[in-house]
């Protein structure tokens, strides 16, 4: 049920197998003894890609719900030796395993090693969505303006957000160093959703520049900085992702930029609060946050 359940997320053989350590081929036949007993194909499958049947999507939902319940078992069965067995699915952006995840994760293995911890990271904009959807417990992810009543946000920090623009001689950054600067005509590169995305558009307003010229849409803060350092235009960035980016050297931020924080933190179905394993990784976190763990 792990394996299929890991295969109906990532819908490839390859990835799913070298995730959990077996070969593809024995990957297959599990999969092929699940359907053999059911008599239901539960997936459309060729060489580039896997889809769900209907019966695969109904296979989903109860083998999710039988792995939930078994993970609160061994929890109860536990109780009494203290000792938290089980696993946890994290998700996060790149700059959040680095900037935000290791301390916690530090802290919580040295409390708990017998919890497996498995990590997915992605952009940031859809870390409410991958808990939404059930594929993980936990996710880091910015608060949204409209969160919903069955989000649990547990605070990690204010993350402080500016106008990235590229260092080199272009024609972005002649436009930007004008006595006037004409906002209508500055390329744009936008955040696909999200946070980032609603707080730029806020600014944009601001500034008077009317309709934003979008040079492109893209997925994640590390593609976004990317782009903008090669000159295609500029991005709202949260600092500590262009403080931490590979292109840190080709970009500046674009000073007097007043831009509201956001806040960011640790996501879950509040239902999940009575997960031990879920409850004990959220205690992690030191109160007022900004993890210090000094």
């Amino acid at each position: 049920m792990n394996l299929f359940q890991h295969l109906a997320t990532s819908l490839h053989f390859g990835k799913t197998a070298a995730a959990n350590h077996v070969s593809p081929s024995t990957l297959s036949r599990a999969i092929q003894r699940i359907e053999d007993e059911l008599g239901s194909q539960l997936l459309i499958r060729d060489n580039r890609s896997v889809v769900l049947t209907k019966e695969g999507q109904q296979f989903l939902a109860y083998a999710e719900q039988q792995i939930d319940q078994f993970d609160l078992l061994k929890q109860s069965l536990n109780q009494t030796q203290r000792t938290l067995l089980g696993s946890l699915n994290i998700y996060c952006s790149v700059t959040a395993s680095y900037a935000y995840l290791p301390p916690l994760l530090e802290k919580f293995r040295q409390a708990h090693p017998n919890v497996d911890i498995y990590l997915d990271t992605g952009d940031a904009a859809d870390g409410i969505e991958q808990i939404k959807s059930q594929r993980v417990d936990l996710a880091i992810a910015a608060k949204p303006d409209d969160l919903s009543s069955s989000i649990h946000f547990q605070h990690i920090a204010s993350v402080t957000l500016g106008i990235a623009m590229p260092k080199i001689n272009c024609a972005v950054k002649k436009a930007l160093q004008a006595d006037s600067i004409d906002w209508a005509s500055v390329p744009i590169i936008l955040p696909e959703h999200g946070v980032a995305r609603k707080r730029f558009e806020q600014w944009f307003r601001k500034k008077g520049g009317g309709r934003p010229n979008v040079y492109a849409q893209v997925s994640g803060q590390e593609a976004l900085l990317s782009m903008v350092a090669l000159g295609f235009g500029i991005g709202l960035s949260p600092i500590v992702v262009a403080d931490n980016s590979p292109v840190k050297d080709h970009i500046e931020i674009l000073p007097d930029t007043l831009i509201p924080a956001f806040d960011l933190g640790l996501c879950c179905f509040k239902k999940k609060l009575d997960d031990p394993i879920v409850a004990a990784f959220l205690s992690m976190v030191p109160q007022n946050s900004g993890l210090s763990f000094n």
